[in-house]
């Protein structure tokens, strides 16, 4: 039986650690009873309804008889992410077996980094359960832990069975999941996860299916975006009245906050660990993603949905505009995106 080690959030796990160790972390968790079982929030209530209706089984609700095998995809399947990399002497140099190979690593990586992110969520969504105050919210958030081992189960099975490679978890996502999941303030989980990570998860996801061949994978995928669309919403509305009983003061904490989580994230869509893997210099192979319109416009991308909840919650303030105009992502403020609307959940 493998040992349970207790790993300190600073320090990342090597590959060996990833593939023998479990790991523990400690966080000081303030629970809650709530002994009023009236639905005060109708709102989260309709929410809480549509999700029951909309939920999915991985083995019913997928042909996984779809056929597709990687051993036969060509560098046409993967054209986008294909041609971006061109013009980058290290990439351009290689075979094009070379270039196949690459090419299923960087989608090996991305859905690692999918199935990673996803257990993250399994693990605060379970916290939320616990700590979030209210009735209505407590049972979403049961709702919402459901779905994340779904999410879990599905990316897992299809990389088992259809990418057959897995990465262990960047060190930016390690970061931000262990912040999320050790600080005792509720809200903090609701802004890192509801927001940040499932926000981005959003576009993530989205940009994914444009550049990877398999329908079985499109189609998984868009179950997921379904439910991640809901756990936004669930967010930004729980947080909306919530922010304007703060004070300024921790307002603009949580301003930042939300800041600090974008910029890690957005670290993390640079698969360093490829890079290292076949020698390719790190800051040169940034400097080039970054130089790239189309792999510039993917990064901003990300935040389409990001963006516009941090301003409709009150935390895209006058202190942290320019730190995220800087970054190049304000022009989603005023995005307006049907899949997190209520117009479905009015309906429930």
């Amino acid at each position: 039986m493998t040992d349970l080690l207790d790993f300190k959030p600073e320090i990342y796990m090597t590959k060996k650690d990833f593939q023998e160790i479990k790991e523990i972390f400690h966080t000081p968790l303030n629970g809650s009873y709530n002994w009023d079982y009236t639905a005060a929030d109708d709102k989260i209530n309709r929410l809480y309804q549509l999700a029951k209706k909309r939920q999915w089984d991985v083995e019913i609700d997928l042909d996984w008889s779809q056929d597709w095998n990687i051993n036969r995809a060509t560098l046409d399947d993967y054209s986008i992410n294909h041609h971006s990399y061109l013009g980058y002497a290290p990439y351009a140099n290689m075979t094009d077996a070379d270039k196949l190979e690459i090419q299923h690593k960087f989608a090996a990586w991305s859905l690692s980094q999918f199935l990673h992110g996803e257990q993250g969520a399994l693990l605060v969504a379970s916290q939320l359960c616990s700590c979030a105050p209210t009735y209505n919210a407590k049972l979403y958030s049961a709702t919402q832990t459901y779905d994340e081992a779904r999410h879990v189960e599905a990316f897992n099975k299809y990389i088992q069975t259809r990418q057959k490679q897995m990465y262990p978890i960047t060190p930016d996502l390690k970061i931000l999941l262990d912040k999320i999941l050790t600080d005792e303030r509720w809200d903090l989980k609701f802004i890192g996860m509801q927001l940040i990570i499932e926000g981005l998860a959003l576009g993530a996801f989205k940009a994914f299916q444009m550049t990877h061949p398999d329908k079985l994978l499109h189609q998984l995928i868009e179950k997921i975006v379904q439910d991640e669309s809901r756990h936004v919403t669930f967010g930004v509305h729980y947080l909306e009245q919530h922010v304007k009983g703060l004070s300024e003061e921790e307002i603009e904490e949580r301003a930042e906050f939300a800041y600090e989580a974008c910029l890690v994230m957005r670290q993390r869509f640079h698969a360093v660990e490829i890079f290292e893997e076949y020698g390719w210099d790190i800051d040169e192979t940034i400097n080039y993603d970054e130089s790239v319109k189309i792999r510039r416009d993917f990064q901003e991308f990300m935040f389409q949905r990001v963006i516009p909840s941090l301003k409709r919650v009150g935390l895209l303030t006058e202190s942290v505009r320019p730190k995220f105009e800087k970054l190049g992502v304000l022009k989603w403020e005023d995005f307006d995106d049907e899949d997190v609307s209520w117009r479905e959940a009015q309906s429930a």
